[in-house]
């Protein structure tokens, strides 16, 4: 019988129908120089669109809208006109505040601040006469503001307001602090951390990229790829501001996440290029090559971290969705241009993509970059259940602190001691007498301080006698302990409104106790029907609430995609549930680490100073977990579709598997190194926020890129050997008939090797027969 044969290099079987990719890709090689202009006019509209953009970013959305303390808030600003401070002036004078020329000077104070636009009510010591305004040595008062709008138009306010209120007076020393002058630094730290970005960022990324490549030239082609990708992905968000509001601090993280990803993409594809050209005369098919094997991946990868970010929506704190919405637009820039413009460039440059290689000896010969990868795969493979278990081990060992995690909101201590915001913060706490900004307020829509006085007199005593109350003022006076220390004055008449009343609870304890003191004043009995609970206390825990309720939700969404995607990547059912196993390994290490670095306070020296609040900002965890988590798909699927195109070959599994640790180890090292350095000015951030969102992405890619991809993975896959490309024949059939056979779409055998013999398939072996798995590559 005649042997078939083998289809000319870089040509799809006839009987396979040519995909669309590959379509595109052959487009792009054959008329390089209309993509080029096409994808240059693109861009510069691109930038047009995005200029003058980062001015309309939000500087709120940690707090999820529509939950109790939102709406009791939302009460005591309607009923009685007393909402939580947005702004917080602390004068100190140089005497006693309460003298004529201090009083005169507080009250001008008080004057200009209320006729300031965007100004809805000011209250301060003097205007008021409460002590619990005035400093225990009496020489510093405090002033409130509340602003007008939501959290986000009160931050602009904000950030015009408070220059001119605390510029030079002589005779005080006016500084100020609250949630809304927090935000409003933090946006313009953030507008000055991102120009950073983009001047260290780049050009670290691009010595990597030399250091990896060797030639200027193809260092260059990621960078200009990552650059369209954000470029792109700006212009986006500029039109996602018209229908929501965008975190001021997406622009940091897509020109981080997105400029690494992107760089990630185009070094598959320039790399694979590389190494087709050296078997390959025709330039033009090598292009097609690498894009019909890696192009693969690369949608895959895309799909993946799409489907993981998208997941983010679900979660009712805008800061975490617009994070979703830029995320989503990064990777799909980035994926569009690594096959689509990408392709073109390849074919312009040709061979002065090879040529001025500065590190070529290096590359060639046993002592290239491969051999060091190479004898850490043959030692994983040739143990590998010890090497399974080690590696098990560490990343556990690292994954511990995470057992007493502890999660926080946003406020002024994710900035630097230095900022304003931040260290009048601190000398209010240790000048006032009270918990500025943990007071607890508890509203009673349907009690009258008047015609109910006793009501209100009898409930007020059950809450300062519970544990954690220090006291509790309202209607009819003041409360210590259960009874009444001082009556009804002036000062109770903010808490009374036409049939209804609050009550302000002053916590005894740190914030560590404010969850238990939260839930109780929800548990006590009150009368009228209840009582909803306000205050930045409560806030926190229904956002927390809020953020883990729909956390199992969006993780079995992450899980049940990422199953998915892989196994229609590799039509098995083995190599996703190792994906995710070993991905969830690898998190629980980087979330451990931040555990010990950022709420324990260690080695907190090696990354700069940083306030130690004793907490994880809750939203952090959850970017980190789908943003890490997709990109560990990122490298497994370049790394598994190596191994199935040598098993496909030759048959043999562990030679498979050391073959694609050779010639992966290296590229994946360099990706996640550029990913490492595209984060650095995350890492470097003196918002706490960022710092620990880059580190924590730094460690988590670096992790898995060397201990999960180096040694895990390709011990594991040696365990389970052949029974990797398994799956049922019902699945496998579906797989088939939406044309996403791997061997036939991706990896046309090369000409220049003789015929190989098919490699075994994985069945359960008879007497007397052999079963032929579905997934098993067909006989020649």
């Amino acid at each position: 019988m005649p042997q078939r044969t083998q289809p000319p290099a870089g040509v799809p079987s006839a009987r396979v129908r040519t995909p669309w990719s590959e379509i595109c890709v052959r487009r792009a090689v054959a008329r390089p120089w209309p993509v080029m202009c096409a994808a240059a006019l693109i861009g510069l509209l691109c930038v047009l669109a995005a200029v003058g953009g980062t001015s309309s970013f939000s500087s709120g959305g940690y707090i999820a809208p529509g939950t109790e303390a939102a709406r009791a808030e939302s009460e005591l600003a309607r009923r009685f006109d007393a909402p939580v401070p947005d702004v917080v002036l602390r004068v100190r004078f140089p005497g006693p505040a309460t003298d004529a020329r201090a009083a005169a000077l507080g009250r001008d104070l008080t004057r200009e601040a209320a006729s300031r636009p965007g100004v809805r009510e000011v209250l301060s010591y003097w205007t008021t006469g409460q002590e619990r305004l005035l400093s225990g040595d009496r020489r510093s008062a405090l002033v409130t503001l509340d602003l007008r709008g939501d959290e986000n138009e009160a931050a602009r306010t904000a950030a015009t307001l408070v220059p001119h209120l605390t510029r030079h007076r002589p005779g005080a020393q006016v500084s100020a602090t609250g949630t809304a002058w927090v935000m409003a630094q933090a946006t313009r730290l953030s507008r000055t951390e991102l120009i950073r970005a983009e001047l260290v960022g780049v050009p670290l990324t691009g010595l990597v990229l030399l250091f990896a490549f060797g030639s200027v030239t193809a260092a260059l082609l990621p960078v200009l790829v990552g650059a369209l990708a954000v470029a792109g992905t700006f212009a986006v968000l500029r039109v996602a501001m018209l229908f929501m509001p965008v975190s001021v601090f997406a622009a940091n993280v897509t020109t981080a996440l997105g400029f690494g990803l992107a760089v990630d993409y185009a070094l598959f594809v320039v790399t694979r290029y590389r190494e087709e050209r050296r078997v390959r005369a025709d330039a033009a098919e090598c292009v097609v090559v690498a894009l019909r094997t890696v192009g693969r991946c690369v949608r895959y990868s895309a799909a993946t971290v799409v489907l993981c970010l998208s997941t983010l929506l679900l979660f009712p704190v805008g800061f975490l969705r617009s994070l979703s919405v830029a995320g989503v637009s990064v990777v799909v820039c980035a994926a569009l241009a690594t096959v689509l413009l990408l392709p073109a460039l390849l074919a312009l440059l040709g061979d002065r993509l090879v040529a001025g290689d500065l590190f070529a000896r290096l590359r060639r010969g046993p002592k290239d970059g491969a051999a060091l990868w190479t004898r850490i795969a043959r030692t994983a493979t040739g143990r590998p259940l010890a090497a399974v278990l080690g590696a098990v081990v560490l990343l556990s060992a690292l994954g511990l602190p995470f057992a007493h995690v502890r999660f926080g909101a946003t406020d002024e201590r994710v900035l630097p001691p230095s900022v304003e915001s931040h260290a009048t913060a601190r000398r209010i706490e240790a000048e006032f007498d009270m918990p500025w900004n943990r007071t607890l307020a508890v509203v009673l829509p349907r009690i009258d301080a008047l015609e109910q006085a006793d009501r209100l007199d009898a409930y007020a005593a059950r809450v300062s006698a519970l544990g954690g109350v220090r006291e509790v003022a309202t209607g009819t006076g003041t409360y210590r302990k259960g009874r009444q220390v001082q009556p009804a004055g002036p000062d109770s008449l903010p808490f009374v409104t036409e049939g209804a009343s609050w009550l302000a609870v002053l916590p005894a304890r740190g914030p560590d106790h404010d969850r238990g003191l939260v839930e109780r004043l929800r548990a006590l009995p009150a009368p009228g029907g209840g009582a909803r609970v306000a205050g930045r206390p409560a806030r926190v825990l229904d956002t927390q609430d809020a953020v883990l309720g729909t956390l199992p939700l969006a993780g079995s969404l992450i899980v049940a995609s990422v199953l998915l995607l892989l196994f229609l990547f590799t039509g098995s059912l083995l190599v996703p549930l190792k994906a995710v196993l070993t991905g969830v390994v690898s998190l629980g290490a980087s979330f451990g680490a931040m555990v010990f670095v950022f709420q324990d306070g260690h080695l907190r020296g090696l990354l700069g100073d940083f306030t130690v609040t004793g907490e994880l900002e809750t939203s952090v965890p959850v970017l980190m977990f789908a943003v890490a988590f997709a990109l560990s798909v990122d490298y497994e699927l370049f790394l598994v579709s190596r191994v199935e195109e040598g098993y496909r070959r030759h048959g043999d599994h562990r030679a498979a598997v050391l073959g694609a640790v050779a010639s992966t180890g290296r590229v994946v090292t360099a990706a996640a190194a550029v990913v490492a350095v595209a984060l650095v000015p995350l890492a470097g951030s003196g918002i706490t926020l960022l710092k620990l969102l880059g580190c924590g992405l730094a460690l988590a890619v670096l992790v898995d890129a060397t201990v999960v991809r180096g040694v895990l993975v390709p011990a594991l896959m040696v365990l389970t050997g052949a029974a990797n490309w398994w799956a049922p024949r019902g699945l496998a059939r579906l797989r088939g008939r939406l044309g996403l056979d791997a061997w036939h779409q991706t990896a046309a055998p090369d000409a220049s090797l003789p015929p190989q013999p098919s490699p075994p398939a994985f069945a359960p072996e008879r007497a007397g027969t052999a079963g032929r798995g579905p997934s098993a590559p067909p006989t020649r």
